[in-house]
């Protein structure tokens, strides 16, 4: 490990001056690190070396690479922040301080900490986006060297990793860092589904190789033949984008068509097209599958086409065209443009960092650490959505985001006073969901205000604070009333009014981080807590006090076999097989049975093909508004004490009630949590998984497929 790597790679783009302030910083930290060594035993200095040559790949300057060599040094060496600007200058010492953790603060809690460690890091961001260039490679080098640490930090580091960071190299565009971290976290969250997969794609490799040569052979020759240049391989994807694909869309690994994707490199616009019309040509494209990031980027700077061809043996195939300088900002997204612009600042006005705005603008909004670590988490994983304002603005949402998520993005007054909206020239509601190439227009009125109706509906963070933030403000004595009305109510439900005076409310309250009970009941008038959630919170602190069947207590729902229509009729006698347990959103089928009606059924459930044609009814999921449906999912933690406490408070979060639960010791410290919920639907569901996935010490939640495992009979005929 010496200095000559480094200069080298740098002196094919950096200045003289850039070439001696990194080989002042090499010196100076690798003397300051002296005597100090990492898990591994190695010398400390390799680390701020290797993230160094880390920032080479993505040719980042000289003050930030200097700054990646000396970014745990004011942490943890003797090294003063006057030292260090006086022997580097302003512009390092604000890097490294944007990348140093908050040191010896004490703070309450590891949420309440990391949450603060997060908030300083996207302030910096914003005053100098190269602050996240550098702590993305610092976390990179981490995970490659995991192993070293506890089970237990491997896990924590991992989760992080792929809650916070990846997402973030994937908003930057910087898919070369965003695969290798997404991998390394399946490696320690998940090690045995992680092998599973690279035993899978190890096993088919040469049949598979052999057919996409094939396939780029056929390009060649074509595109050789019109004269157009071009750069043709097979990209396989990445483990943790397989395994993905496998659950989302509960296939299994033989089912998967885009393993391997073909990539083809040209050197114009143009030749991007020309490529496009030849595939076409050769292969018959599958309707639905191209997509044109090339004439719309996507706002992390990605531009590519993307589509889908039936390849020989009629086999699905992916195929993406881009030029060099596409392709240079797939693999470094910001990196690979923000050298040109003034020293790395983040401008206000730059659409392509309008997600970092967002998170800048609820931070100061959201005080609670958990509240805050799960609104960043949510915003920066969420699938996107483009659509257009009427002048033809460009606007990036989650998916299944509403016009009341586009307004509020466009403006907080435009939300305030949002009354309708109009998509694609039409009049909509204000619960529709948008989609890819939507106009949206929104109507607005002078006096209007918000409805807390919408909290049920919006789906972006900062929408959902600025509706509660107005209420919070506009609304107090009305929202401590409402409050009080419905805590009282549901704690009557549960049998647990005593609850409700006193003390012992004033502790919710604290734990809850609200100065008063006023506080609390507000929050719930407003819509920040629900009833819900606090009622959970009150069954955990005070279990010893509480009946067990107080515990889980099933609300009342409305039979779930009304949201099934057999030919456009309710009516009929039905009910949802509990070998498959369907939810709205999965595709079904009737099967007729001898007294009991129609058994409904998820399509792919095993037990429909053990019935004959003849019994098979056609259905549909009828529009229900009050139906739930029982689902079991299946939760593997870490078995520590307030695991329960805290899956069952961020259920109750999302307004989802526990039927039961049951728990049963793992290997190695570990548990299983079975539980029951009543969900609306699919999405519903997935919902509630994924929040779950998120929390400390959770290794995995799924959904129980009983019929997959052959522990229910099949149908009675």
């Amino acid at each position: 490990m010496g200095a000559q790597e480094l200069i080298q790679a740098i002196s094919t783009y950096a200045t003289p001056d850039e070439i001696d302030l990194v080989q002042r910083a090499y010196d100076f930290g690798k003397n300051k690190h002296e005597g100090q060594f990492r898990a591994s035993e190695e010398p400390y200095f390799i680390h701020p070396y290797e993230v160094a040559l880390l920032l080479t790949q993505l040719e980042a300057d000289g003050a930030t690479i200097a700054a990646g060599l000396l970014h745990d040094v004011l942490e943890d060496t003797e090294v003063t922040a006057k030292e260090m600007e006086k022997l580097f200058g302003n512009e390092v010492l604000l890097l490294v301080e944007g990348v140093t953790k908050l040191g010896k603060l004490s703070f309450s809690s590891k949420e309440e900490r990391q949450a603060e460690n997060f908030r300083r890091m996207f302030l910096a961001m914003a005053k100098d986006i190269r602050v996240i260039l550098i702590k993305l490679c610092d976390r990179l080098h981490n995970m490659r060297t995991l192993k070293h640490l506890a089970p237990k930090k491997q896990h924590d580091i991992a989760k992080e990793t792929l809650e916070i960071f990846a997402p973030l190299a994937h908003r930057l565009g910087i898919g070369k860092i965003k695969w290798e971290l997404e991998d390394w976290s399946l490696r320690y969250l998940n090690p045995d589904e992680y092998y599973r997969v690279s035993q899978l794609v190890a096993e088919k490799r040469e049949e598979r190789e052999r057919y996409i040569d094939e396939i780029v052979g056929k390009i060649r020759d074509e595109l050789e033949s019109i004269g157009v240049k071009a750069t043709v391989y097979g990209r396989p994807k990445h483990f943790y984008s397989i395994w993905s694909k496998m659950m989302q869309q509960r296939k299994d690994f033989q089912d998967l068509f885009d393993i391997t994707a073909i990539r083809v490199v040209v050197d114009s616009v143009r030749g991007c097209y020309e490529v496009l019309g030849t595939v076409h040509a050769i292969w018959r494209p599958i309707p639905g599958r191209f997509k044109d990031y090339v004439a719309m980027p996507k706002p992390n700077l990605y531009q590519s086409l993307h589509t889908a061809i039936i390849g020989p043996g009629g086999k699905p195939v992916e195929v993406q065209i881009r030029t060099e300088e596409m392709h240079r900002i797939a693999e470094y997204g910001i990196a690979a443009h923000w050298r040109y612009k003034d020293g790395g600042n983040f401008n206000q006005a730059d659409r392509k960092l309008n997600w970092l705005r967002q998170l800048l603008d609820f931070q100061n909004d959201l005080k609670d650490a958990d509240e805050y670590l799960n609104t960043v988490k949510e915003d920066l994983f969420a699938d996107e959505v483009f659509v257009f304002s009427p002048r033809g603005d460009v606007i990036d949402l989650p998916h299944d985001a509403t016009p009341i998520d586009f307004a509020y993005r466009i403006h907080t007054d435009v939300g305030h006073r949002c009354i309708g909206a109009r998509i694609n020239g039409r009049i909509a509601q204000l619960d529709t969901p948008l989609h890819n190439g939507d106009i949206v227009e929104i109507l607005t009125a002078k006096n209007s205000h918000p409805s807390l109706d919408w909290l049920g509906f919006a789906v972006t963070s900062g929408a959902k604070n600025r509706i509660r933030q107005w209420y919070k403000k506009e609304r107090r004595e009305e929202n401590i009333v409402h409050g009080k009305e419905a805590l009282e109510r549901e704690l009557g439900r549960n049998g647990l009014e005593t609850l409700i005076k006193g003390e012992k409310l004033a502790l919710i309250a604290t734990k809850l981080s609200k100065p008063s009970v006023d506080e609390l009941l507000a929050s719930i008038g407003y819509g920040e807590l629900t009833v819900t959630a606090v009622v959970n919170r009150i069954k955990s602190e005070f279990v010893q006090e509480i009946s067990p069947e107080s515990l889980i207590k099933p609300k009342p729902q409305k039979s779930s076999s009304e949201g099934v229509l057999v030919d456009g009729s309710n009516s009929m006698l039905l009910h949802l097989s509990k070998c498959c347990s369907p939810l709205p959103g999965e595709p079904i089928i009737g099967i007729v049975t001898k007294g009991r009606g129609l058994s409904i059924h998820i399509n792919e459930c095993p037990n429909v093909s053990r019935v004959p044609l003849d019994r098979h009814v056609p259905v549909n999921w009828s529009q229900s508004e009050t139906a739930t449906y029982p689902v079991e999912i299946e939760i593997e933690v870490i078995d520590r004490v307030g695991i329960l406490k805290d899956l069952t408070i961020k259920i109750a979060d999302i307004k989802t009630n526990i039927r039961s639960i049951k728990v049963t010791r793992g290997k190695e410290k570990t548990a299983i949590i079975a539980m029951v919920l009543d969900v609306v639907d699919l999405n519903h569901l997935q919902r509630a998984i994924s929040i779950l996935s998120r929390i400390s010490d959770v290794i995995r939640a799924t959904r129980v497929a009983r019929a997959q495992k052959g522990t229910r009979k099949p149908v009675r005929s």
